[in-house]
């Protein structure tokens, strides 16, 4: 029940607008309370589907898509391992205070490159 609660804030949040959670923000996060890092994965969860949900909207609209599935495997369960992957490989590009949909946008970028 309690992670039903907060991943249901989670998406008022983003239905609403809120401001994007920081990198530094997501670490604290995950560190500071109990099960913070299920919230933390139900967040990068979040994240990942509305990056996905934007992608298929704007090729609805006949824009380029910024990263392609193609059949390719994308669940939920990798988030985490997508966000994680980018942070290492690319360290040198992100800062604390960045949001961490940047991260995840640059992942699923890099990991699901258009092909056609």
């Amino acid at each position: 029940m309690k992670r039903a609660a907060a991943f249901l804030l989670l998406a008022l949040a983003a239905a609403t607008g809120a401001q994007a959670m920081s990198i530094r923000e997501l670490r604290t996060l995950e560190a500071s309370e109990k099960d913070g890092k299920a919230y933390a994965s139900y967040y990068l969860v979040g994240v990942l589907e509305g990056l996905r949900e934007g992608v298929e909207s704007s090729q609805r609209n006949g824009q380029k898509p910024v990263f392609c599935v193609e059949g390719r495997r994308l669940e939920p369960s990798m988030a985490r391992s997508l966000y994680q992957t980018e942070l290492t490989r690319n360290a040198d590009s992100y800062e604390a205070d960045m949001p961490a949909q940047l991260v995840m946008a640059g992942a699923l970028r890099n990991s699901y490159r258009c092909t056609r």
